[in-house]
């Protein structure tokens, strides 16, 4: 789906009043982990989501407070606010307000009368999965909160990693959704050998990249479902001219996208869930949740991600600090034997997403085959625009157990529907609407 310059618009912008920032605020979005409000009264903490800006809060009791920034009164900012007593008070002039924006305490006006007829502007919270979540839309029509697999977990079997990149949300939620940039932009991970051209499986559990044959190309199918779709990458290996042998298994990776950012990976052993959370127009915050059924080595991952170096990231801040002033962080003499220079796979992915601009250029592509899940999730989130806008739910919105979504690798033997190996989403179906490669429209 080629867009216009007015799509793209369209597609990008979050911030309040805005259509897609009208559809970001339908849905229960991830703002930070838990461990940054660490106990109650603890130090609160600025956050930027949708082009708002918030400050957040552990009350007393422990609960979770997200309130516009600016403090009502005179317009400082709570973020330099005292934590106590179930509220943040303002240093100004002391005004204080419950998690829920009540205002408990106005010290310079003693009129009990005022207090009670105004609140600070204030969103819903829920906690749950190591993640703090709120929702920013109508208070009328709040969704079921989602629960997700990684939320069942014990701690020690899930690990998160939060990453700052400096770019719109967009080109993140299609690159996670290109299934056929996995093989090239990944290639020291999916298909180690490229160098020697010969295909060496990857050995690593926890590689997302991992490939059980070399395919670049791989021919996609997807389906529309009740929370946005699922689709399938055919490889295999030795095609002629690009065609399948039809005698002969076909590997397939098949992925749910869950609107409306969200995108499930698989590993041999673990399984990645990943929110791209918009901050505003020109910046993205993108949690990796990685769970499995033993306990996840955080330490490894942080390697194989490539966040393992504090000059581009870490824990601390969150910040990818890869830009042009530092070279993206790419080792050019490493390139001889390393396809990118660039070390792990979301430090690739983060690159790319970087170096195509604050805001990409949709105007100017030319779109192939490979493409056409992009295009499919360009399509849903115009459309769930428009319906948001004639007054109904987003798209996925009500889609309320998500413990059935996963990603997964399987072989496909010859004359077997792809579908019928789904272990998950068999009531989530719409019917109707399979697209095969033929057209990215």
């Amino acid at each position: 789906m080629m867009v216009t310059a007015a799509e793209n618009k369209k597609l990008c912008e979050v911030g309040s009043g805005t259509p897609m920032g009208a559809v970001m605020r339908r849905y229960w979005m991830p703002f930070a982990l838990s461990s940054d409000l660490p106990e109650p009264d603890c130090r609160p903490i600025r956050i930027r989501l949708f082009g708002e800006n918030l400050v957040a809060f552990r009350n007393s009791d422990g609960q979770v407070g997200l309130l516009e920034e600016m403090c009502m009164h005179r317009g400082v900012s709570l973020a330099l606010g005292r934590v106590e007593d179930n509220g943040i008070r303002c240093l100004y002039h002391g005004w204080k307000f419950g998690a829920d924006g009540t205002i408990q305490e106005t010290p310079n006006h003693c009129d009990a009368r005022f207090k009670a007829r105004m609140k600070a502007p204030a969103y819903k919270t829920h906690e749950a999965g190591g993640m703090l979540w709120a929702y920013l839309g109508p208070q009328d029509r709040v969704p079921p909160f989602r629960h997700f697999a990684f939320i069942d977990v014990p701690d020690s079997h899930r690990t998160i990693f939060r990453v700052v990149q400096r770019c719109n949300y967009l080109q993140l939620v299609e690159q996670g959704s290109d299934s056929s940039h996995v093989g090239i932009l990944h290639s020291d991970n999916a298909r180690p050998g490229w160098l020697e051209k010969t295909f060496t499986p990857s050995a690593d559990t926890m590689n997302p990249a991992a490939f059980a044959v070399e395919d670049n190309a791989p021919a996609m199918e997807l389906e529309d479902t009740e929370y946005g779709f699922q689709y399938v990458a055919f490889r295999q290996s030795d095609r002629v001219d690009g065609k399948f042998d039809e005698t002969r298994e076909r590997h397939a990776r098949v992925y749910p996208f869950l609107m409306p950012t969200i995108r499930f990976i698989p590993a041999p052993k673990v399984l990645f869930t990943v929110f791209e959370v918009p901050m505003d127009d020109t910046t993205t915050a993108t949690f990796f949740v990685i769970h499995g059924e033993q306990p996840v080595d955080r330490g490894h991952l942080k390697r194989l991600l490539g966040l393992n170096d504090p000059r581009y990231w870490s824990d601390e801040d969150n910040e990818f600090r890869a830009n042009w002033s530092n070279g993206m962080g790419q080792d050019r003499d490493k390139m001889k034997v390393h396809w990118t220079g660039l070390p792990g796979v979301a430090f690739e992915d983060a690159v790319m997403g970087v170096a195509a601009g604050s805001i990409a250029d949709r105007t100017r592509e030319h779109l192939v085959a490979a493409d056409v899940s992009v295009a499919r999730v360009r399509k849903l989130l115009l459309g769930a625009a428009d319906d948001v806008a004639a007054g109904h739910d987003a798209r996925g919105a009500n889609y309320a157990d998500c413990t059935d979504l996963a990603a997964f690798d399987t072989l496909v033997a010859p004359g077997v529907d792809w579908r019928s190996l789904i272990p998950f989403g068999a009531t989530a179906r719409q019917q109707g609407e399979v697209a095969n490669a033929a057209s990215v429209d």
